[in-house]
């Protein structure tokens, strides 16, 4: 019998996978409550996941002013790169690939998760109008003060200096979140946009902090072992644009231009529908992008595997199989009984629904 296509090698950029499998990133709200430092917990679930051809990890900020939730891990402090070596110790002792997803919420945040309790920093002075979790309660997001002219190179110089801090934790490579609503998506959206200066107004502009962003972080680490994601036709948390086809069209070329080792799409909305509104093309996105594709959102394992061997993605990426699922690989191979997730366990707490999923080998026994 032919392996199907999902299961086998592939080189992206400068990193060789074992498998064309994805662990997409998924928030947990496990780092150490006091310094938000990964810790044994971190572990112990990414080295259960290590079979995934890549794991990325949970979204992580690059600055304090970046976080947006309680108990998200971050990538600025020596205490959190030593805390990550742990983890990437771990996979790669199992044999895995591990890339950390670099974050900055931008607007998604409240003054209680802020440094001295100040505003969160947006394009613009416009609400995200959606929640955030401080640690006990769902609070709704803190309006936002704009960011100056002579705050962006700063920003980027923090995207930098988490690359270079992934490195120095033994990362296979990063990925720049620029998608779900979080600041480099706002930057690029005319509904969360509507700066009059050198970030605003036209698709230039708008996609300029972008390009910055890609630069500094290219410049830290070679476009090889750096990736991105996308979420082009998604309103996660309260982002809208007027011309999202032409936004994100220029968006893509000018990641391809920059030569990024993938592209991590979220096809549809975040967590929701793949249903595309008239106009809408995620092949024609795709198209425009000459490096590897990572196609993600709803996808099953049929769905997965006719993607891949159809040529309409390079990889898959499967978020909450993941979750419930350490071996999700050998399943999908055996086309295996999945778990249930327990949703109550998601976000927060220790490990119980983090670590203790039983797998195949652990359910026969």
């Amino acid at each position: 019998m032919t392996t199907a296509k999902l299961f086998t090698p592939l080189r992206v950029g400068a990193i060789d996978l074992a498998n064309r499998v994805v662990m997409a990133p998924l928030t947990r709200n496990r780092a150490r409550h006091e310094d938000d430092t990964p810790h044994a917990l971190h572990v112990e679930y990414y080295a259960q996941r290590a079979t995934a051809g890549l794991l990325i990890t949970e979204a992580s900020q690059i600055s304090p002013e970046g976080k947006g939730y309680a108990w998200t891990p971050g990538i600025y402090s020596p205490e959190q790169v030593a805390g990550w070596k742990a983890v990437t110790d771990a996979v790669h002792a199992k044999g895995g690939k591990i890339v950390i997803q670099l974050w900055h919420v931008g607007r998604v945040s409240h003054t209680v998760l802020q440094p001295d309790g100040q505003p969160p920093v947006a394009p613009s002075a416009i609400a995200a109008e959606t929640r955030t979790f401080d640690g006990e309660n769902f609070l709704p997001t803190s309006m936002p003060r704009a960011l100056g002219l002579d705050e962006m190179p700063r920003i980027a110089a923090e995207y930098a200096a988490a690359t270079r801090n992934a490195r120095e934790a033994g990362f296979d490579g990063v990925e720049i979140h620029a998608a779900n609503g979080y600041l480099i998506d706002q930057f690029l959206r005319d509904g969360s946009n509507t700066r009059t200066d050198a970030y605003g107004g036209s698709l230039e502009n708008r996609t300029r902090f972008l390009s910055e962003v890609i630069d500094a972080v290219v410049g830290a680490w070679d476009a090889g072992h750096v990736g991105i994601r996308l979420s082009p036709f998604s309103g996660a948390n309260g982002v809208s644009d007027s011309d999202p086809v032409a936004t994100f069209t220029r968006a893509v070329e000018i990641i391809d231009a920059a030569g990024l080792a993938y592209l991590h799409m979220v096809e549809g909305e975040t967590g929701g529908s793949r249903d595309l509104a008239e106009g809408q093309d995620i092949a024609a996105l795709r198209a425009k992008f000459r490096g590897v594709y990572i196609a993600n959102n709803g996808y099953t394992r049929d769905l997965a595997i006719e993607a891949v061997e159809q040529g309409r993605a390079d990889m898959v990426a499967f978020g909450r199989p993941f979750i419930a699922n350490p071996d999700l690989v050998e399943r999908l191979k055996a086309d295996a009984p999945l778990n249930t997730p327990d949703q109550a366990t998601f976000y927060g707490g220790g490990a119980k629904g983090y670590t203790d999923y039983p797998t195949l080998q652990s359910a026969e026994a």
